[in-house]
């Protein structure tokens, strides 16, 4: 096989619509554009949004609320499931690499451990943020945090 014998799959290329060739094709006469009205006259741009002159529907819907454009998103893991990764897979040490291997984490995400549950073993967790009550709970066990 090369370039000179390649064709698409069977069934996968249509005849387009022959417009305009005369009242015996089926499409001739108004040529699909029906009658009178800009939609049927050359030089007819369909602006997006655009409602005949109605006040179209992203004017008209209230602006809510506001997004930072630099805010920081994080991947929120909680105690109880970092007790259950260690527990499962026996584990002293739960980093990135853990977490995205398990997937709780994608290669680009931020991770921050969140204070649901509780730790029962003693852990040491690498994450780039951690919550107030997630650092108290895995000290209270004699784990340790470290921030990447």
């Amino acid at each position: 096989m090369n370039l000179s014998n390649l064709k698409p799959a069977s069934g996968s290329i249509k005849n387009s619509k022959r417009i305009g060739r005369g009242t015996g094709s089926g499409r001739g006469g108004t040529s699909t554009r029906g009658h009178k009205g800009a939609g049927s006259r050359s030089g007819h741009k369909n602006k997006i949004g655009f409602e005949g002159g109605q006040m179209p529907l992203q004017r008209r819907v209230p602006k809510v609320g506001f997004k930072p454009i630099n805010r920081v998103e994080y991947v929120g893991v909680n105690l109880d499931v970092l007790q259950g990764l260690a527990e499962r897979f026996e584990l002293t040490v739960i980093d990135f690499t853990t977490l995205q291997d398990h997937g709780l984490a994608h290669k680009n995400d931020l991770v921050k451990i969140l204070g649901r549950g509780e730790v029962k073993s003693k852990i040491e967790v690498k994450a780039h943020a951690f919550s107030a009550t997630a650092q108290k709970a895995i000290e209270a066990v004699g784990g340790s945090i470290e921030k990447l």
